[in-house]
C-alpha cells in the first residue's frame, strides 16, 4: 500500500505540473479587454464645442457641439472619473466621480459604467446654478423592441422650463409618455431605483409620429425652435433618445434626437 500511495502521489504532482504549466502559456493578449460602451452627449448651453475625457485619457476624438452625440465608444468601467474640457483647452469644465455609491444621490451619483454594457453620458447644465456643468449617466437597454416596433426615450435637459408632460400622437389616439419629466430625468426613470431603471425606453410602433411637450402645470406652451418633433418617421427595430436643451442665448429650447441602434 506504500508503494502505491507514492505512486499515487507522484501521479498528482506530475499532472499539477502540467496543468500549471498549460495555464502560464495563455497570454494575457489573448484575452479580449473588458470596457463599457458609453455614448457623449453635449447638452450645454454654452455653443462651445467639448471633449470628454475619463481621468486624464480623452474619449472623444472630436469636438461635440450643443445637440451632438459621439458613437458608442470603448470606456473604463467601474468607478469613473468623467471629466469635460472645452475646446482646445485642458482645464476641466466639470468633473464627476461615478461608481462611488451603491445608490443613486446628488453627491455620490449612480454606479459607474458597467463592462459590457450601454451607457449614455450627458453634460448639461447643473440644476441649481446653469452657469455650471453637470454630468448625467443612464444606463441603456439596447435589446431589440417587439416585431412592428421601435423604442424611444425622452430626455429633459432644457433649463429653466420646469416639470413636462410629453405624449405621443400617431394619427389615432395620443399616447402619454410621461405625466411629469423633471429637469435632468428621462420620461418614467427612477434616479431613486436600481441603476438598471435609470432613463428607460418605451416601445412605441413604428411609422409616422410627433411628440408633443408642455409644462407639466399647463400654464404655457412649450416653443421647439428646430421643430424636430412633428412628422418623426421612427424605423421599427430602432432605438431612438430625443432630448431637449436650452438654445444659447435664446427663449426657445432645442430638440435634438439619437438613433442608438
Amino acid at each position: 500500500m506504500k508503494y502505491v500511495y507514492l505512486f499515487t502521489v507522484a501521479s498528482l504532482i506530475i499532472f499539477s505540473a502540467c496543468k500549471k504549466s498549460d495555464y502560464l502559456d495563455i497570454k494575457a493578449t489573448d484575452r479580449p479587454p473588458l470596457s463599457a460602451q458609453v455614448s457623449f452627449v453635449n447638452a450645454r448651453t454654452s455653443n462651445t464645442g467639448i471633449q470628454f475625457w475619463t481621468f486624464t485619457q480623452q474619449i472623444t476624438t472630436s469636438l461635440l457641439y450643443p445637440g451632438q452625440a459621439s458613437p458608442y465608444l470603448a470606456t473604463t468601467y467601474g468607478n469613473v472619473q468623467i471629466n469635460v474640457t472645452e475646446g482646445t483647452g485642458s482645464s476641466y469644465t466639470v468633473s464627476r466621480q461615478f461608481g462611488n455609491s451603491a445608490t443613486y444621490s446628488a453627491s455620490g451619483g449612480p454606479n459607474g459604467p458597467i463592462a459590457t454594457y450601454y451607457h449614455t453620458v450627458f453634460a448639461a447644465p447643473s440644476t441649481n446654478d446653469i452657469t455650471k456643468d453637470s454630468l448625467i449617466l443612464f444606463y441603456d437597454d439596447l435589446s431589440d423592441p417587439p416585431a412592428s416596433q421601435a423604442k424611444l426615450r425622452f430626455v429633459h435637459l432644457a433649463t429653466q422650463t420646469g416639470d413636462l408632460q410629453v405624449s405621443l400622437y400617431d394619427g389615432t389616439t395620443p399616447k402619454s409618455l410621461s405625466a411629469k419629466v423633471s429637469y435632468g430625468s428621462a420620461a418614467n426613470g427612477d434616479i431613486n431605483g436600481s441603476a438598471y431603471s435609470l432613463g428607460p425606453f418605451t416601445n412605441v410602433n413604428a411609422g409616422t409620429i410627433s411628440i408633443v411637450v408642455s409644462p407639466a402645470n399647463n400654464l404655457k406652451s412649450l416653443v421647439i425652435k428646430n421643430n424636430n418633433l412633428t412628422n418623426i418617421k421612427l424605423e421599427a427595430g430602432k432605438i431612438y433618445t430625443v432630448f431637449l436643451h436650452r438654445v444659447a442665448g435664446e427663449e426657445t429650447v432645442a430638440a435634438d434626437w439619437i438613433v442608438e441602434k
